[in-house]
């Protein structure tokens, strides 16, 4: 499809997100497996649970557009996975491995926070209402997501790493 117009790209980069959101339903229960916290372990399968949804969103979403949601992989989360699956094999202590996890799946709630953010600012400018409100609802709960992280990293998690010295 040539990108001639803001719609297309708009289909584009929803494209993008739903290849990266199935990316990561199948990443996301191997991040868990690799955690040594309950909470870290509780926190991937409930963004597992989450990440479902936000498959189901976007395919709601392109039920109204006159083009499929397959077709396109996203490179830049398949790189994300890929840092992630390395920090899981990596030689360390299990609360180092914790702090390094949180580390990858912050990175790529920040992604998807960046690309939630540009497609809901797209569907407001092509008039596409529900659209917007669908993404909004999603980008919310990414930097939900990215909060409890954040908390998790900061309470326990990356003082439990600090020990291990």
């Amino acid at each position: 499809m040539k990108l001639d117009s803001l719609y297309k790209l708009y289909v584009e980069q929803l494209k993008d997100l739903y290849s990266a959101e199935t990316q990561l339903v199948e990443a996301l229960p191997k991040m868990a497996k690799a955690a040594s916290s309950t909470e870290l372990r509780q926190a991937f399968q409930e963004h597992l649970a989450q990440t479902k949804e936000h498959v189901s969103r976007l395919e709601q979403i392109f039920k109204g557009l006159e083009y499929k949601p397959t077709g396109q992989k996203c490179k830049g989360m398949a790189g994300l996975i890929e840092e992630g699956e390395e920090m899981i094999e990596e030689d360390a202590d299990d609360d180092v491995r914790d702090a390094g996890l949180i580390a990858a799946a912050q990175r790529v709630e920040h992604y998807e926070i960046s690309g939630y953010g540009t497609v809901r600012t797209y569907a407001h400018m092509l008039d596409r209402a529900e659209d917007a409100s669908i993404l909004q609802q999603t980008l919310d709960e990414e930097s939900e997501t990215d909060e409890k992280l954040s908390m998790l990293a900061e309470s326990s998690i990356n003082v439990k790493a600090q020990q291990t010295q």
